[in-house]
């Protein structure tokens, strides 16, 4: 169904309102690069600053640019359940291939809150892909294994999970409960590989905005299990691994993109512009990478 490299697209800005144009540039550049998917309105696209109708518009937006190339699966997720329903269905009606719901935040609901949130998330779109996104550190909160396993039993189109941690224990566990045909997607960009050799399928990093080809060769190495080949690009894509968390993502990701002609270096409130330093270590790594070549 679903696997390999999906990038989660930053939503870009000008002068404070939503650029298409510069959104559309996004999408051809990780298609060309040979993405297997896209993702946009998640964390990657500044989702809490935005309207609903503007999540709205950046779904359609990039449903027309991709026109069925590619599939996309947008995030949909909300921190009030009628907004996620709201969401999804859009999704689903514009003819999304699935939708990516994040684990509720601010809230920390417990384990039964969680399983009956996404139980009506999947009621109000049967027969519609669903990947839940567990990223405690910045939910607060993560779902248990057994909660997946729980909603993968009684919703089969709950098909996925990304997982943005460092703890691969929880992935052990994830497969163990769910069954190791879940689909899993590394969230955390640097542990592609690691996530991917305990039986990921895939990646929804960042570093793809930047290096699609690179991102989209790992996947596909590892896929096939040619983990050697795989390793070589892990650590070739070490820094700019790490360089998209030298700040808050998305700044990181948008500073360089804005020095590659791609977007304008705008974020909303509170996001802000990162420090003299950290733009030079950005510079520094953009340039060994070739980014700005002809920029």
């Amino acid at each position: 169904m679903f696997q390999g490299s999906i990038p989660p697209l930053p939503t870009p800005f000008r002068k404070g309102r939503l650029d298409e144009e510069a959104l559309r540039r996004l999408v051809e550049r990780v298609i060309q690069g040979g993405s297997h998917g896209l993702s946009v309105g998640g964390t990657t696209g500044e989702p809490g600053t935005l309207t609903l109708e503007e999540r709205k518009r950046v779904i359609e937006v990039a449903l027309d640019q991709v026109a069925g190339r590619v599939p996309v699966i947008p995030g949909t997720g909300a921190l009030r359940l009628e907004e996620t329903l709201e969401l999804t269905r859009f999704a689903q009606e514009a003819g999304a291939q699935g939708a990516m719901v994040i684990v509720p935040y601010y809230l920390k609901p417990n384990q039964e809150g969680l399983y009956r949130y996404f139980a009506e998330v999947a009621r109000a779109v049967p027969d519609f892909p669903l990947i839940l996104y567990n990223i405690p550190g910045r939910t607060g909160v993560e779902i248990a294994p057994k909660t997946v396993a729980r909603l993968r039993r009684e919703f089969p189109h709950i098909v996925g999970l990304k997982h943005s941690s460092k703890d691969l224990e929880y992935l052990s566990q994830l497969f163990q409960e769910a069954g190791r045909d879940f689909l899993v997607f590394c969230g955390l960009e640097s542990l592609t590989l690691p996530m991917m050799s305990l039986g990921a399928v895939g990646t929804i990093a960042a570093t793809a905005n930047w290096l699609p080809q690179e991102v989209a060769r790992l996947t596909e190495l590892a896929l096939k299990g040619d983990y050697q080949g795989a390793r070589e690009l892990h650590y070739h894509l070490l820094e700019a691994n790490e360089a998209i968390f030298w700040d808050t993502n998305p700044i990181p990701l948008k500073t360089v993109l804005s020095w590659m002609g791609l977007l304008e270096k705008e974020w909303r409130l509170p996001l802000g512009p990162t420090t003299p330093e950290v733009e030079a270590r950005l510079r520094a790594m953009a340039q060994r990478y070739g980014l700005l070549e002809g920029a």
